[in-house]
């Protein structure tokens, strides 16, 4: 067997999630019978995450273990030619060691999450960013953001079904940056751990957009946080702001 990473980028609108299912379109289904066109037979693929309904993702990372020693262009040319018209696209492909998993020897996931503060209707993003009121201050969620990174227990910013044997977390980064957008302002959050809770990214932004529309104080963000009750959150962000940007390796396949 040959086993070959894969990095792939998608737009989750039209999917029920990353993880296959058995009646719902999913991510992760549409490229297994891509590549089960491609081989001949049934085959699965391993990622570095789930991501929920509606996500997007830039840099996925999944391997897939195949019979036929693959040209890695020739094999992602073929896996993109099956997965037609879907929005689903392999943007790299590399040969690795059976010691390789695209779950299991990640050191870092990056997520960027997309908000755009503005009146006026998304039209071209529209299902790409989330959409907030302004005006939002840029310096107060920054100042929020800082006291979440380091090592907490993360109950408050987890979701109540979420399956993770303990709350505890490190978080290594959470940045905010604000960007010039066509009638308002796209803000930026760039979040990084070796792994998240379920909807963890998504409740941070949601009580981080609270304190920039100065409903919440940044101190705030504290005391919630210490209050570990998931009743003490802010509101959960929309999925379709959210984007698994990157999956870091000790050794990079890719590079």
């Amino acid at each position: 067997m040959h086993r070959y990473a894969l990095k792939i980028e998608y737009n989750g609108a039209p999917y029920h999630g990353w993880q296959r299912q058995v009646e719902l379109p999913s991510v992760q289904g549409m490229i297994e019978q891509a590549i089960s066109k491609v081989a001949g037979s049934a085959h699965e693929i391993a990622a570095a995450g789930r991501t929920d309904a509606g996500v997007h993702a830039w840099a996925q990372v999944a391997h897939v273990d195949m019979e036929r020693d693959w040209d890695t262009f020739r094999l992602s040319e073929a896996i993109n030619y099956h997965l037609k018209p879907n929005p689903i696209a392999i943007i790299g492909c590399a040969k690795v060691t059976e010691a390789f998993h695209a779950r299991f020897s990640a050191v870092e996931r990056r997520y960027i999450f997309r908000m755009v503060s503005r009146r006026a209707p998304i039209v071209h993003e529209a299902g790409l960013v989330w959409q907030v009121k302004p005006p939002l201050s840029l310096k107060a969620m920054q100042e929020g953001a800082k006291h979440l990174l380091g090592y907490h227990d993360f109950t408050t910013f987890r979701s109540s079904i979420c399956q993770g044997l303990t709350p505890f977390k490190t978080l290594d980064r959470l940045d905010v940056s604000e960007h010039p957008y066509p009638g308002g302002a796209e803000f930026r959050f760039d979040v990084r751990a070796r792994s998240f809770l379920h909807n963890q990214v998504r409740s941070f932004v949601g009580t981080l957009e609270r304190v920039g529309a100065g409903h919440l104080e940044p101190s705030d963000v504290k005391r919630r946080l210490e209050a570990c009750e998931r009743s003490a959150c802010g509101p959960v962000s929309a999925p379709h702001g959210l984007y698994l940007a990157g999956v870091g390796y000790e050794d990079d396949p890719f590079e």
